[in-house]
């Protein structure tokens, strides 16, 4: 045998090199999976498509564009050998077996084994149930998980980069002078006895100007200093109507040189919504993941978006009402359970999506029109606020 010819060592490069980039790439897990043209065309040559091949075709194996990476056709995920306690996939299989048409269906990319090492985002789609006649929900009523058979579809994708919660909670800084305070606090006694008054009643009007003596008393003033205060709140009030920019204290402290104790004080004003955003990119490397991301796609943006009802009656009546879109449960999961440590989510609306089908900043396709690269962002937003009584039953870090 010869020794071999110029091209033929370089195309031996090749091959070893794309060998080396499969090896890297096969022992990477589902959690830190991320493609890029070098690892796409690893598969491709992996798979039928010869080094020489590849770069004559400019990168896809020659007679075969879409050729599955793992000998598969059918849509049930793979699981681990001895893997019978993950029950996400003990529904696909019962689908497959045709037992239970109740089952909904289970999406996912990449078209890879699932096993009880992989990590994996788990994205629900069920039906809204609105509260009802009461108008006011249970707290934590949004936090269960809705079963298997009853999700409209069941999306798993894998663990995108840079995940994170963030709780809040608002707050407001507020001020209450002394008067102020003495006031509010004696408002209900002096109310009653005003209404009294009103009424034509002599004692009440009496007891009306004791209790307002010791309302303004309890501030610290006077009743003379307390007339003076009000005269200058109308003043500042009557300079307003004039267009003048003037407030009590401006007054108070041009005049006196001097102004009201705030009292300030950082108080408590309600619970917030959290939002997550999330980042996917999405290389198809066979017909089958293709398909895949085309059907995760149109999913997703089906669910999210209102529903028509149809009522009936006369001419466009169908479009009196709109109905609420679906909703989706996030969970992150190990295999066929929660994860262990990341964070839980409650129930969230889609509110909005956005794919770039030019992931790699140029436009590519395969033969079919399917863009070589796309990246989808997800905006999720959650139903209820987090309470700390979610946190009673709640694994890892909680919520």
């Amino acid at each position: 045998m010869g020794r071999p010819s110029g091209p033929q060592r370089r195309a031996r490069r090749a091959r070893r090199a794309l060998q080396s980039q499969i090896e890297h790439y096969q022992g990477r897990g589902f959690s830190s999976f991320r493609e890029g043209v070098g690892e796409n065309r690893a598969w491709q040559v992996q798979n039928g498509g010869s080094a020489r091949a590849l770069a004559g075709s400019g990168g896809s194996p020659v007679g075969d564009p879409w050729k599955d990476p793992y000998g598969q056709v059918s849509n049930e995920p793979s699981t681990g050998s001895g893997d019978t306690s993950n029950k996400e996939f003990d529904l696909e299989k019962s689908k497959r077996i045709g037992s239970s048409p109740k089952i909904s269906e289970i999406l996912r990319y990449p078209y890879e084994q699932i096993d009880d090492a992989t990590d994996y985002l788990r994205i629900g789609i069920v039906e809204y149930k609105p509260i009802g006649d009461k108008l006011v929900g249970r707290e934590q009523s949004r936090r269960q998980k809705t079963a298997g058979k009853d999700r409209i579809a069941t999306i798993l994708l894998p663990v995108p980069s840079n995940i994170q919660d963030n709780n809040a909670v608002s707050y407001s800084d507020d001020s209450l002078n002394a008067l102020a305070g003495a006031l509010a606090s004696g408002s209900i006694s002096t109310m009653e006895g005003l209404g009294k008054a009103i009424m034509g009643d002599k004692d009440a009007l009496k007891n009306l100007q004791g209790k307002l003596e010791k309302t303004i008393g309890n501030s610290g003033i006077t009743l003379g200093e307390a007339r003076t205060l009000i005269t200058k709140q109308l003043a500042a009030s009557a300079a307003g109507v004039f267009g003048g920019n003037v407030t009590f204290n401006q007054i108070q402290a041009r005049s006196e040189g001097r102004i009201f104790n705030p009292n300030m004080e950082l108080l408590f004003n309600g619970p917030t919504l959290r939002s997550f955003r999330f980042s996917f990119k999405m290389t198809p490397r066979s017909e089958v993941e293709s398909e895949r991301i085309k059907k995760i796609i149109r999913t997703i943006k089906r669910n999210m978006a209102p529903q028509t009802v149809t009522t009936g009656g006369r001419e466009g009546s169908e479009n009196l009402f709109l109905k609420t879109p679906n909703v989706f449960e996030l969970t992150y999961m190990q295999g066929g359970g929660k994860h262990k440590f990341l964070h839980n989510f409650k129930q969230c609306f889609l509110e909005s999506m956005s794919v770039n089908y030019t992931g790699d900043g140029t436009y590519a396709t395969y033969g079919d029109g399917t863009p070589v690269s796309m990246i989808m962002d997800l905006t999720f937003k959650e139903l209820e606020p987090v309470y700390d009584t979610d946190y009673d039953e709640a694994s890892g870090v909680g919520y």
